[in-house]
């Protein structure tokens, strides 16, 4: 048995190893704009000292920021299911708590309005 599952693994890798470099080798008619080093939507060959939002800057960092902090939610609730501890439970409402004033605090700040009036 353990050389039949072996030998089928054996030939799905060969399989998947000879399509993946006949797809390699297929030529796309426009792949220009995937060349470039810049994928934000400047152009590359204009000037270095272009105008750039800060309102756009801003809006990006606060969500790597919460998007980081919502990443660490994940292994917190996996925890939660296999064990009912209460100062795990107590720490991940401490946790949202001050993620949900954090929030709070941007948007009474302005800083989540992507339109100004």
């Amino acid at each position: 048995m353990f050389v039949l599952t072996l030998l089928i693994a054996s030939i799905l890798s060969i399989v998947f190893v000879t399509l993946s470099l006949v797809i390699s080798y297929t030529s796309y008619s426009d792949f220009s704009e995937k060349l470039t080093p810049f994928e934000c939507g400047f152009d590359p060959l204009s000037k270095m000292r272009s105008p750039f939002s800060t309102r756009f800057f801003l809006l990006v960092v606060l969500f790597l920021i919460f998007d980081v902090e919502i990443a660490l939610l994940f292994p917190v609730l996996s925890a939660i299911s296999s064990t009912k501890s209460f100062i795990l439970l107590t720490s991940l409402l401490v946790f949202l708590l001050i993620l949900l004033l954090g929030m709070f605090h941007e948007w009474k700040e302005g800083a989540l309005d992507w339109v100004s009036n």
